[in-house]
């Protein structure tokens, strides 16, 4: 295992992985952020496919990721997060929509999404609170709603002219 810490407006995000395949990816302060000792060791050339495509992704010429990625969890969490990963860009969805996908109850899906170890490569951003209510997230509302605000189309193409 190795990780490397980028900068991001965000904050410093951290990576972790083996080398080829993303296991992490953390704010600083994140909720579930594992053990810093379970990280490797620093390595700050590594990853750099991922550090590029989270710059673009923040520079908002990137919708989607296209990295090996692999979270450890149980069958629970790995079925929510696969979920997760269906949402499309700027298209968020609720804990009880996504509930009713993977066949179970809103505040369960809501643990399984704050135990998700890739967020934004896997945007658990994008799942909101019954009528779009920003509630939880590992790395704290404000970063939250960041990433929902850099994911909104423009007003113009909302069909909203002012």
């Amino acid at each position: 295992m190795k990780h490397t810490i980028t900068d991001s407006p965000l904050g410093d995000l951290t990576l972790v992985g083996d080398g080829e395949v993303i296991t992490g990816l953390y704010f600083p302060s994140h909720w579930t952020r594992p053990d810093r000792t379970t990280f490797g060791e620093r390595d700050d050339t590594a990853f750099p496919e991922a550090v590029r495509q989270l710059k673009e992704y923040f520079a908002g010429q990137r919708t989607d990721f296209e990295l090996p990625l692999r979270a450890e969890g149980g069958e629970f969490d790995r079925a929510v997060w696969a979920e997760i990963a269906k949402i499309p860009y700027g298209s968020p969805t609720t804990y009880g929509d996504l509930a009713k996908a993977v066949g179970g109850l809103p505040h369960e899906v809501g643990a399984a999404v704050g135990r998700n170890p890739l967020c934004i490569l896997v945007a658990c951003h994008r799942v909101v609170g019954k009528g779009g209510k920003l509630t939880g997230y590992a790395g704290g509302l404000k970063r939250k709603q960041f990433l929902l605000e850099l994911e909104r189309p423009p007003a113009e193409e909302r069909g909203q002219l002012w």
